[in-house]
């Protein structure tokens, strides 16, 4: 219980002094020891990421989740840790409201069926919603929550025991000037009074009181200056960490364009798909299987007409240029002038009005040419290019 006493009262003194010093520091009655520039640019940098950090993750979540309604729920889930429900997504909602119209007005008519199968896409795109933001939770918001409430945390806690002991040095400081001071005034009326046996004898018991009370404080700055110097090196140690983290958080960000890229390359194939299916309609359609009149609705797809049905080729494919092209195995540009959809492997997908770079192959069927977009290599057909000059 003694102890306990002793450490509490030990306690109080200690921030009693740092509350003093702090506040002759805010007054300016009071010197502060300055951090190293160093230190002082990897602690703004650290408070940067802290900050930039928490604002792409909380704008990330809006992107994944838009309705705050439900984040607040998944928040108060993962708070209470517990199994957020499952639900059905706005695609999967839509998807199953157009097939159960499909289903009331008929998968035999061609609206009905149309219904059915836009539905099935939508649910399709909602399982991949589903998937992409898993993959984004797991992969990208994670590691950024860890930083947060993990490594700067560590930070700040380190941070905080370093201004303590930024304030007890200052103030062991103070104390060392108070005792000079006090040392150089007994020693002034030393040589200033007349010297008797009862002056003599007070006099030399007050040089003895200051002496140790000096020697106190030069032993208090000293471990107060050793403190100081050892927990400002442990603060750089973790601060320079920031570095590490940048690095994780980039291979992150790497993750989450390659989920997104994968997502909406998913979500595009789906909807080709579609609307192919949708094409294999009449371009006008019966209502519930009877005549309909003219104004009846009908569906459009934008689609490159098959090879078979193409125009000839632009008069810049029939000069010498493309004989050229094949008989010096060099390269040209070329402008896509229809969608194309690769029928295997070995074929090149294509965009209209992209550019992309052909060259001639010995052996290969007169009527395709190998494209390169990028990285990207494959067999393209003639007829959906226009050879560039």
């Amino acid at each position: 219980m003694e102890f306990n006493v002793r450490r509490l009262a030990a306690d109080a003194g200690t921030f009693l002094s740092r509350a003093v010093q702090l506040t002759e520091e805010t007054f300016g009655q009071a010197e502060k020891t300055e951090l190293d520039a160093h230190l002082e640019t990897l602690l703004i940098r650290a408070e940067s990421t802290k900050h930039w950090t928490e604002k792409i993750m909380k704008q990330t979540e809006v992107v994944l989740q838009p309705n705050p309604n439900v984040r607040m729920e998944e928040f108060l889930y993962e708070k209470l840790d517990k199994k957020v429900p499952t639900r059905a997504n706005n695609h999967e909602l839509l998807g199953e409201c157009m097939i159960d119209s499909g289903h009331e007005f008929g998968p035999g008519t061609a609206y009905g069926s149309a219904l059915v199968k836009c539905g099935e896409t939508e649910k399709l795109l909602g399982s991949a919603e589903k998937e992409f933001i898993h993959s984004s939770a797991i992969n990208f918001l994670t590691p950024f929550r860890n930083f947060i409430e993990g490594d700067f945390k560590t930070i700040s806690k380190e941070r905080k025991l370093l201004q303590n002991k930024r304030l007890d040095l200052d103030a062991a400081k103070n104390r060392m000037k108070k005792a000079r001071v006090a040392d150089a005034r007994s020693a002034e009326l030393n040589s200033s009074s007349p010297l008797g046996e009862e002056y003599v004898a007070h006099f030399s018991y007050m040089l003895s009181f200051l002496h140790v009370r000096w020697l106190k404080a030069e032993t208090e700055l000293r471990i107060a200056q050793s403190e100081f110097d050892r927990q400002a090196e442990i603060t750089r140690l973790l601060l320079e960490g920031i570095g590490s983290t940048h690095a994780h958080h980039l291979r992150c960000l790497n993750d989450f364009v390659d989920a997104q890229a994968a997502y909406y390359a998913q979500c595009y194939q789906y909807m080709v798909n579609l609307q192919k299916q949708l094409g294999s309609f009449p371009s006008t359609f019966s209502n519930n299987n009877q005549p309909a009149s003219s104004s009846s609705a009908s569906v459009s797809v934008h689609s490159a007409p098959p090879a078979a049905s193409l125009p000839a080729p632009p008069p810049s494919q029939t000069s010498p240029a493309l004989n050229e092209l094949r008989s010096t195995s060099g390269t040209r540009k070329a402008r896509v002038l229809y969608d194309y959809d690769a029928a295997s492997s070995s074929e090149l997908s294509l965009l209209a009005d992209e550019v992309i770079t052909v060259s001639s192959v010995p052996g290969m069927d007169s009527d395709w040419l190998m494209g390169q977009r990028g990285n990207q290599k494959g067999k393209v057909p003639i007829t959906y290019l226009e050879l560039l000059n």
